[in-house]
């Protein structure tokens, strides 16, 4: 009802403005037409100027409008990169190692994430093309499920917190890559025991837990590339600690 009141209230005052400003107009014509008599003069230029309002719709809505949008998405992108950025640094990068743990063998993936300064933009797209179609052989009867729903059920608040941020909404797949690590926390959480379950129980974690494996390393390509980009002083440290790295160190040796 509120809303309703709101919107009338909202629309008489358009309508008033829209009124008073059609009778300034009509008034200046008006008092243009009195003081020079030049009533051919004033309607031609009046029809020019109705005929250049297509170009100003064009150049204002089209054109401005959409550079500032831009201009304003990008700004967002980098706050939304910052948030992305204490995701991996409290969950994200340990998690990617957690479920590692669930592989006998990652040497068909690992060699292709070792990211480092080297890297191009071409590099990363590939990375990124591989990660989409790999298929990590991970088993949830190979690794310490318990320890991992812990970690995730003590990361439940943080987590909660960045889907309760309305500017994710902005980046679709990070907001995805949350949801699948949410799920697979309560899918974890859910059960009394992780230990003894029936085969067909394991088999959907080990969905559960390639779902947000993948996502989680799509999205921390994304994140070194854009660390790369704008803050080479973190990208040093995030690839020192690449968590695909087995010998993953923050010692600069070299």
């Amino acid at each position: 009802m509120l809303t309703l009141e709101a919107d009338i209230k909202k629309f008489h005052w358009y309508f008033f403005l829209t009124v008073l400003l059609l009778a300034f107009s009509s008034l200046a014509y008006f008092v243009q037409i009195l003081i020079f008599h030049r009533t051919e003069d004033t309607i031609f230029y009046m029809l020019q100027d109705i005929a250049f309002v297509p170009i100003q719709v064009l150049l204002v809505t089209f054109i401005i409008s959409r550079l500032l949008t831009e201009r304003e998405k990008q700004a967002k992108l980098k706050k939304l990169n910052m948030l992305i950025g204490a995701f991996y640094s409290e969950v994200g990068s340990t998690l990617i190692r957690g479920c590692s743990a669930f592989s006998s063998d990652l040497s068909g993936i690992a060699p292709h994430l070792l990211v480092d300064a080297k890297w191009s933009d071409k590099d990363f797209e590939k990375a990124a093309a591989f990660v989409h179609k790999a298929d990590p052989k991970l088993d949830a009867t190979k690794g310490d499920l318990k320890n991992l729903g812990e970690f995730l059920e003590d990361k439940r608040g943080f987590l909660l917190s960045l889907l309760a941020n309305p500017n994710l909404l902005e980046h679709d797949s990070f907001t995805d890559l949350l949801w699948a690590v949410f799920h697979l926390s309560e899918e974890l959480s859910s059960r009394e025991s992780l230990e003894g379950l029936p085969r067909k129980d394991f088999d959907h974690l080990t969905g559960d837990m390639k779902r947000a494996y993948a996502q989680l390393l799509s999205g921390w390509l994304l994140y070194m590339k854009h660390l790369k980009e704008d803050y080479p002083y973190l990208f040093s440290l995030a690839s020192r600690m690449n968590p695909m790295n087995p010998n993953a160190s923050p010692i600069i040796t070299q």
